[in-house]
């Protein structure tokens, strides 16, 4: 009875110790912890992109906290790593494995993916991400990146942008012929239509070229990033109607092998980290973007609404742009057709809720 005791004792062991084989490579793959590299096309210490909450800064550290420090990001930013419009095509060979920018930074490379960036005349922070989440906005940019060997999520929102700064007041469509202006993706073309002289450059090099004069006007984002860039300094008149960026989203885009490679919590983890970051920096960018157009008009900035025919002007040549880069690219045609069907319906309530809202807060009485 002994010898039987024993034996059956020696066979439960073997049992679990062959289990507990069995499940070891799972717990392994489960608990094993990833270093990645990040780029972005920001310099540091900008607000909202760089540093503060909901920055690229946080969203790091928010995936490094809640994956218990198995998948940690180390941030570098424009030019440390890679040039700021190189961070793309790194990301997409594996040579690291995210690039955070806008994506109409990469607009000569990839026309359809504007859609997910900034799209002129086009939707609000809350139409856009309603395309995203329930719209299959996510879905075809994933599509889109595909040949890229990318895996992007949105990951910040700055919400409506201000036109820019103008060393010159513009009061007709005639002061834009020659205007040199930084202007970057969908809606520098609208602006060339112009006679604009379109530049792209990257945020570090905005305050001195406006300084400098080598351009005589510049948008970046809103008061209060462009109160950290000092372009108040640069220039006195501050335009806006937002008509080029009625919403602005910066893109975590992830090597695609890189992403295949992380367990599903993991993937969960980004995802919900990001989602995070594009409402917690939206809701700073409200905050700070009052406190410092406040503190810009206190001080001498002269803050200016576009006349109308340059935004009736604007808004035909972007109909133009619209139509002929459709006409060129398949891809971007699918996702236009997509975008403007969903702003279509989204529109009708968006008047009849924030529309009826701004009507009355403007006046009360009527």
């Amino acid at each position: 009875m002994q010898r039987r005791s024993f034996l059956k004792r020696g066979a439960v062991g073997a049992a679990a110790a062959g289990a507990a084989t069995i499940a070891a490579p799972a717990v392994l793959q489960a608990q094993k912890a990833f270093k990645w590299k990040m780029t972005t096309a920001f310099p540091p210490g900008v607000p909202f992109y760089s540093t503060g909450p909901g920055s690229l800064a946080d969203l790091v550290l928010w995936i490094k906290t809640m994956s218990g420090g198995r998948l940690d990001i180390q941030q570098f930013h424009a030019g440390e790593l890679v040039p700021a419009f190189e961070g793309f095509d790194a990301a997409s060979r594996g040579t690291l494995e995210v690039n955070a920018w806008v994506s109409y930074f990469g607009a000569g490379k990839v026309p359809a993916a504007q859609f997910f960036g900034a799209v002129p005349f086009g939707m609000s922070f809350q139409g856009q991400n309603a395309w995203f989440y329930d719209g299959g906005g996510i879905k075809l940019w994933h599509e889109v990146y595909e040949p890229y060997d990318l895996v992007a999520f949105p990951c910040g929102n700055t919400g409506v942008q201000m036109t820019g700064w103008f060393k010159k007041e513009i009061k007709s469509l005639a002061d834009l012929k020659g205007l040199r202006m930084r202007i970057p993706g969908l809606a520098g073309k609208g602006y060339a239509k112009l006679g604009v002289d379109v530049k792209l450059l990257p945020g570090g090099e905005i305050f001195p070229a406006l300084e400098r004069g080598v351009i005589d006007a510049a948008e970046w984002v809103g008061p209060a990033q462009d109160k950290r860039l000092g372009l108040n300094k640069a220039a006195k008149y501050y335009y806006t109607t937002g008509w080029h960026e009625p919403t602005t989203v910066t893109e975590f885009a992830i090597n695609k092998m890189a992403w295949q490679s992380l367990p599903k919590d993991l993937q969960q983890t980004v995802t919900t980290a990001c989602a995070a970051a594009n409402l917690v920096s939206h809701s700073w960018s409200e905050a700070n973007n009052a406190l410092a157009f406040e503190e810009f008009v206190n001080s001498g900035t002269e803050a200016r609404i576009l006349p109308d025919d340059v935004v009736i002007a604007l808004k035909k040549a972007m109909d133009g742009v619209y139509e002929e880069l459709a006409g060129k690219d398949p891809m971007f045609k699918k996702v236009m057709e997509s975008y403007f069907s969903f702003k279509k319906t989204h529109d009708k309530w968006a008047r009849m809720s924030e529309g009826v809202w701004h009507a009355q807060l403007r006046n009360p009485a009527g």
